[in-house]
């Protein structure tokens, strides 16, 4: 597995609804970024004070949401919260976990990078900080293997997991950069379908699309069961193969009323990640069962380990692609322009990888 961890080491009603962690499992303005913002606030404190009795943490039943599968399935979570009620809940799409956390249902969850950049842009920049990276890579553009070349897309129907999720605007910005005309009904040179990922492995198989962007396990589930092509590998297009995947998102109220809470979830994330690098095989079985236990399926072995040596699991936010990500969403006419100057706050994730004796990450 390529694991950038190993190898550095081895609107105002969102501001105000239901951040002190509540019982239901199923926002102030700061300057963000590492080593200022809303966590200096909380300093100012006693963070020791600063617990909550409840956390309520979401995430997806994907292998790209390993991390948090593991840190919840190991109990490194629980561990690290001490006190402090662990409630979990899962998502099917970034814009459910955004609409659960604007209503106060949960407290953080982990997600792709343009649901957070739309949660950013919606609220100005007031609901919600990233706080540390998960996951990175692990996206392709699987279609049928007769299409072996960009010119063979003329004409052809792709899909993507949702209009404006993460993989839908890379798709988008590629077929651009492609010459190809794409509009968000379905219309132009390609036609663009957005389809739930199990649709999307149905339709492609039933030969109703021509293939899609997605990302794992989906797109080994359509190499290996579909017999798809890989056409692009999404690590190719970026420096180092490297872009965010999966990040850890945070209410801003609540990181800045229980700073101590958030920083003990981040400790279990930090375990998480070097439990997924020392015991690869474990943490594997961990993230199928929770799968199986979820959705009701798990992943072939043979699928499951494909997908797993295409993702990094890290605490890098690699920061550098989330600009590009709004860049390309605003050019696909998907979202307004956006400054997206304080979405992050890593001065927490910072002390724990420095109390670890682990490199820092940076924006």
């Amino acid at each position: 597995m390529r694991s950038r961890y190993l190898a550095l080491v081895l609107a105002a009603t969102l501001l105000g609804a239901g951040c002190s962690g509540g019982s239901n499992p199923d926002s102030a303005r700061t300057s963000g970024g590492a080593g200022s913002g809303t966590t200096d606030e909380a300093a100012a404190r006693d963070d020791g004070l600063a617990t909550a009795a409840t956390v309520r943490l979401g995430y997806f039943p994907n292998v790209t949401h390993a991390p948090a599968i593991v840190g919840v399935r190991q109990g490194l979570f629980a561990e690290e919260l001490g006190e402090t009620t662990l409630e979990t809940a899962t998502f099917n799409a970034g814009t459910d976990a955004v609409e659960a956390l604007f209503a106060g249902a949960i407290d953080m969850t982990f997600i792709g990078p343009n649901p957070a950049i739309n949660a950013f842009a919606q609220s100005q920049g007031e609901a919600i900080r990233i706080v540390s990276g998960t996951t990175s890579g692990g996206a392709f553009l699987v279609v049928r293997p007769d299409i072996t070349s960009i010119e063979g897309l003329a004409g052809t129907t792709l899909s993507s997991p949702s209009l404006g999720n993460t993989q839908d605007v890379a798709l988008r910005a590629w077929l651009a950069e492609q010459g190809y005309e794409t509009t968000p009904e379905g219309g132009g040179d390609v036609s663009i379908v957005p389809q739930a990922n199990s649709q999307i492995l149905a339709t492609f198989i039933a030969g109703e699309i021509d293939g899609a962007w997605v990302p794992e396990p989906w797109a080994s589930r359509m190499l290996l069961e579909g017999g798809g092509f890989a056409l692009v590998d999404e690590a190719d297009l970026w420096p180092d193969g490297a872009f965010v995947t999966t990040h850890l998102i945070v209410s801003t109220r609540f990181l800045i009323d229980y700073p101590a809470t958030v920083k003990a979830v981040l400790r279990g994330l930090v375990r998480s990640l070097q439990f997924i690098e020392s015991e690869p095989g474990t943490a594997r079985e961990t993230v199928n069962a929770d799968l199986e236990a979820i959705t009701g399926t798990g992943v072939p072995d043979d699928v499951l380990e494909a997908s797993w040596a295409n993702l990094t699991f890290t605490p890098d936010p690699v920061a550098a692609s989330l600009q590009e990500s709004a860049d390309d969403a605003v050019g696909a006419g998907l979202l307004e322009p956006v400054d997206l100057a304080g979405i992050y706050d890593l001065t927490l994730v910072n002390q724990v990888l420095s109390d670890a004796g682990l490199p820092e990450v940076g924006e």
